[in-house]
């Protein structure tokens, strides 16, 4: 067994960690910025945006930017469960690894399958958004309909979604150089468009350009002036969608110099700079054409599934208004290329203590990435979507609302696994109390709330599409439906990894000695 030099830090008492294995991945190829730039760059701001900004105005109003900040709150909280597990194990395993190890091999694989099963669902769905987009700019160059058009071609649209999920694939296939490079042309290109568009739209707000318009006020940031608790949250499971996607910075953790610090630091950069645009991108809009469900009002169901595609002309003109086009396209194609990052590690990991297959264990030698793997998530995102285009786009939309149930499911399991992990330590000092209990716990609460409330509005026909099965929203039949499927699967695997499910591979324990690099 390769296991990880460790060492034990001043502070700490003595504490095992020869379960934990090291996985061959290249060490030291990515620094702080990096990895920052990774958990952004997944998150997919200007993707989030436009999908997202019409849907929350329309749940919460003028309390949208409070929302917004509501979202944050658990995610914040989740991040430090995150910092703190990854300084005691830093695995690229994240989840999946910290549960095993706080509450048995079990909990850790539903963990893990929560993981890799939200991921191939965002996967599928950027590579749509990508795909539209595509053909969107292609027709503003053009200047053709028809040519925009082909995207309303089923052929054609699933052919060209293929295409890009194997771009990315092949890209994460050559490791994190590669990767690093990608990202920091698309993550800077992201961010500056976006404040373009925040300077024209306060521009236009200031100028009284759209009868729809709004003063600001500071009554905006109050979440307690949102009209019923059912809106609010519906729009907090918005928020907390435009902030998933950060902790691709944790799995990165064996390929980081400085694994037990830097990703830990470089998530919590990545969410400021996500709560930031968010914010300032929130406030711009409403101000410059309002919350409303006319004209062009954030929230009128004509375009508020897609609000940047409304507003890229009247805010920033026909010219520059192209640029906001390719923000988009670049803000999915980047996230399209490091989702397969959090997802390939791990599966690596998982077949690494004997949880999966052995088979995806494998390194590529010159890469030093989790090749299998990654292909494997690239096959199993382009298969999923294939089949969901075919089948019913009812279904593919369907599927994306109850991507919100495996992301609170994940994360708050990850959180509590934290304060319990440590549990012998939150008497040692304020610090241990707060960062590694109280705060973890607290934001795991709060997502396991939402978890449990939307399960139960799951169950309304009327939740997503409006489809049924039985009676039974099929939102409420997917979401439910994965996770039954998921310890189908590990039934099935436990009987062919009895030594994983036993806890002989990786066991439960006490909290590990810090890592050094």
């Amino acid at each position: 067994m390769t296991q990880l030099d460790v060492r034990p830090a001043a502070e700490d008492t003595a504490r095992d960690v020869t379960d934990v294995r090291g996985k061959g991945l290249g060490k030291g190829s990515v620094g702080l910025v990096g990895s920052a730039v990774i958990g952004i760059s997944t998150v997919a701001p200007v993707y989030c945006l436009t999908s997202t900004l019409g849907s929350t105005a329309g749940e919460v109003g003028v309390q949208m930017p409070a929302v917004f900040l509501a979202g944050f709150l658990p995610m914040l909280l989740v991040a430090f469960a995150y910092r703190e597990l990854n300084k005691a194990v830093p695995d690229c395993g994240t989840s999946f690894t910290w549960t095993v190890k706080a509450f048995g091999p079990r909990i850790g694989w539903m963990c893990g399958w929560g993981l890799v099963i939200a991921t191939i669902i965002v996967l599928s769905n950027l590579a749509g958004v990508a795909t539209s987009y595509f053909w969107l700019l292609a027709g503003e160059i053009t200047g053709s309909q028809s040519v925009a058009a082909l995207d309303d071609n089923k052929l054609v649209h699933i052919a060209t979604c293929l295409t890009l999920i194997a771009v990315a694939t092949a890209i994460s296939y050559r490791g994190m150089t590669a990767t690093k490079g990608v990202q920091y042309a698309l993550v800077g290109l992201q961010l500056v468009v976006l404040a373009v568009f925040v300077a024209m739209a306060l521009q236009k707000a200031s100028a009284g350009s759209f009868d729809t318009g709004l003063d600001f006020s500071w009554e905006w940031m109050n979440p307690f002036a949102v009209e019923s608790m059912a809106a609010f949250t519906a729009g907090l499971s918005l928020s907390i969608f435009m902030y998933w996607g950060w902790d691709a910075c944790l799995a990165t953790n064996e390929e980081t110099t400085g694994s037990a610090k830097t990703p830990g630091r470089a998530s919590l950069i990545a969410m400021v700079v996500l709560v930031g645009s968010y914010l300032a991108t929130g406030i711009a809009a409403q101000m410059a054409v309002g919350s409303g469900d006319k004209g062009l009002g954030l929230a009128n169901p004509e375009t508020s599934d897609n609000v940047f595609a409304a507003l890229a002309g009247p805010v920033m003109g026909s010219v520059l208004g192209v640029l906001l086009f390719v923000a988009v396209l670049a803000s999915a194609a980047a996230s399209l290329q490091t989702t397969f990052i959090p997802v390939a590690r791990t599966v690596l990991a998982m077949s690494t203590y004997e949880a999966l297959p052995p088979a995806y264990a494998k390194v590529h030698p010159k890469f030093k990435t989790p090749g299998r793997a990654t292909v494997m998530a690239g096959v199993a995102t382009g298969a999923f979507y294939t089949v969901m285009t075919l089948v019913s786009e009812n279904v593919l939309t369907d599927t994306i609302f109850a991507l919100g149930l495996m992301i609170c499911f994940y994360y708050s399991l990850t959180a509590f696994a934290c304060a319990w992990y440590f549990r012998a330590e939150l008497r040692r000092s304020a610090r241990d109390l707060f960062f590694k209990g109280v705060f973890p716990l607290l934001g795991g609460i709060l997502l396991a709330a939402v978890f449990l409330k939307t399960l139960v509005d799951m169950w309304d026909p009327a939740y997503g599409s409006g489809s049924t099965v039985l009676g039974v929203g099929s939102v409420f039949v997917i979401g439910v439906g994965l996770l039954v499927l998921g310890l189908g699967v590990m039934f099935v695997t436990e009987r062919r990894s009895p030594a994983f499910f036993r806890g002989e591979v990786l066991t439960k324990s006490t909290p590990a000695l810090v890592v050094e690099d």
